[in-house]
């Protein structure tokens, strides 16, 4: 018989019936799955997909297959889709495909059923796989390597009743049997008992129709059949066949006739050490043995001593071969349960296999997911970045936009009234214009306007100033700064604009070179009062928006 190690390295060569090794098939579906769904290179339901660079999608077996069999294996629904356009992206290779959880999350939620004959299961796709390492109507190869495929149901039934190579050496006979043909060996020990299977055997090879004679034939026996008759006669005629013995030894001369050994007497029983023989045959739920020694007690208290002495060894030898049957019965069974533990550590080396795959799944997505993420926070403050960037570009274009090289400026001021409650409640007390210049390559200046006042004009007046800003052409200008300055609110009706003018006084750090980015202001604190600026007979504040306009001559 095979051993369980034998069994199990057959089993670890012989390759899984319920393994997928590319897509699952389409016809396990319920509807016919989306084309999305499928490989492009099985056109199975995808197993494990796998994204390409170029956007399509494979079995993460037929990528590894096709990487490994091709030297640069091009997609094939590239090639489908345009046959001369060749780029890196269509090249399959292992680095440029990666893991895609999310259409793997739809896959494993269709609609399937079991493809095997006659199982009425259906679920998911997730649970396909368990279910078809566990189908009852699943097509299994013989784990003794007989080669015959069986249900899985059905194959205790068929290690049991049906392989070939499940076999054992009987004990009574030395001969390697099939567990059927062990049925029908039941004798161990003794030269008659060989001879009578002997018999069944050569019995079987020439034809269930030959007929066979009694073992005890030798002593009148005259009935014939079938080596299963035979057996059942055999069982059912010890009292026939004991007569037989005896009348056979009354015809025979005594070689004790004159001896003076003492005879046993007529009336003896079995010997007592047979007693628990048979008590315990009869524990093992078998057919009790003592009417053996006591049927036809009245015919063998009429016989000799001698012949006494013969019937009684050979009802023990009876005890003896029906013990032997049983140990052959329980031999069987534990026979049949070794290739049922064989069957029962397969499924158990799958599942450890299935989940040792799942482990390692895990761990793939996982680098993954931590890769992305990483990738993601990248992406972000690369994004943030670029914003701020852009933020600073629209600043500098609105600048050069509003930039003015001939010396005249003339500044909107959007928002006034939130701006005048700002100034008067102290959280912003002044604004600064954008940079202008007098020239193309001249001073660099801008205006500072208060719009709750400054100094003497402090809450009464709008204080305007000049700044002098550090520019580009510093170094090839005439310091200190000498030109006049005018200064307009302009009355968006045309009538009446306030202006107010000045000249530099050259001895003031205000109009020499600046040595920061920009020099103390210098203006009029007192350039227009408050009241006069919202007053209904002029248009200095229109629409919420303020114009102040700058002239600095330069000609002078």
């Amino acid at each position: 018989m095979a051993s369980i190690k034998d069994i199990t390295k057959e089993i670890s060569s012989t390759p899984d019936e319920n393994e997928y090794p590319s897509g699952f098939p389409q016809s396990i579906c319920d509807q016919t799955p989306h084309e999305k769904y499928l490989c492009s290179n099985c056109n199975s339901v995808l197993n494990k997909a796998r994204q390409t660079a170029c956007g399509h999608r494979y079995c993460l077996a037929c990528v590894n297959w096709l990487v490994r069999n091709n030297k640069a294996p091009v997609c094939k629904k590239c090639q489908e889709e345009d046959p001369d356009a060749e780029s890196d992206t269509s090249i399959l290779t292992l680095d440029n495909s990666f893991s895609d959880a999310a259409i793997t999350k739809e896959i494993l939620e269709l609609k399937v059923h079991c493809a095997n004959h006659g199982c009425p299961w259906r679920g998911v796709l997730r649970d396909f796989e368990e279910h078809q390492s566990q189908c009852e109507y699943a097509l299994i190869p013989c784990n003794v390597g007989c080669g015959h495929m069986v249900l899985r149901k059905a194959l205790a039934s068929h290690l049991e009743k049906g392989c070939p190579k499940n076999t054992s050496t009987c004990q009574g006979c030395g001969q390697t049997l099939s567990l059927a043909e062990m049925h029908n060996c039941h004798r161990h020990g003794d030269k008659k008992s060989v001879t009578a299977e002997t018999r069944q055997k050569n019995g079987k090879n020439a034809g269930s129709k030959d007929k066979n004679s009694c073992l005890f034939s030798d002593v009148g026996c005259t009935f014939k059949g079938t080596a299963e008759k035979i057996q059942e006669h055999e069982n059912s005629s010890h009292v026939s066949h004991l007569q037989l013995l005896l009348k056979t030894l009354h015809n025979m001369p005594s070689p004790h006739a004159t001896s003076s050994t003492p005879q046993p007497q007529a009336n003896a029983q079995p010997q007592p050490q047979a007693q628990p023989l048979l008590a315990h045959l009869s524990s093992l739920g078998g057919r009790s043995l003592m009417p053996l020694l006591e049927t036809d007690g009245g015919d063998a208290r009429c016989g000799s001593g001698e012949e006494m002495s013969l019937a009684h060894s050979l009802r023990v030898d009876q005890v003896t071969v029906a013990m032997g049957q049983q140990l052959d019965a329980l031999q069987e069974r534990v026979s049949v349960f070794e290739n049922i533990i064989s069957v029962l550590n397969r499924e158990v080396e799958k599942v450890q296999l299935s989940v040792s795959a799942m482990k390692n799944d895990e761990q793939s997505n996982q680098s993954i997911i931590h890769f992305l993420q990483a990738k993601t926070v990248e992406q972000q403050q690369r994004l943030l970045m670029k914003e701020g960037l852009i933020s600073a570009l629209q600043l500098r274009v609105c600048a050069l936009q509003e930039v003015s090289y001939d010396g005249t400026f003339l500044w909107r001021v959007s928002d006034i009234n939130q701006k005048l409650q700002e100034a008067s409640s102290g959280q912003r007390s002044s604004l600064y214009s954008p940079a202008f210049y007098t020239s193309r390559y001249g001073f660099k200046v801008c205006l500072r306007l208060y719009l709750n006042g400054d100094g003497v004009g402090k809450g009464t007046h709008i204080s305007l100033f000049f700044v002098i800003m550090r520019g580009e052409y510093d170094a090839l200008l005439t310091w200190p700064f000498k030109h006049k300055v005018t200064f307009f609110l302009i009355d968006q009706n045309q009538k009446e604009h306030v202006l107010d003018a000045f000249r530099p006084d050259l001895s003031s750090a205000s109009f020499q070179r600046p040595v920061l980015d920009m020099n103390v202001a210098s203006g009029c604190p007192c350039f227009c009062p408050l009241g006069k600026l919202s007053s209904p007979k002029h248009a200095y504040c229109r629409g919420n928006t303020l114009f102040i306009k700058c002239i600095v001559d330069t000609s002078s």
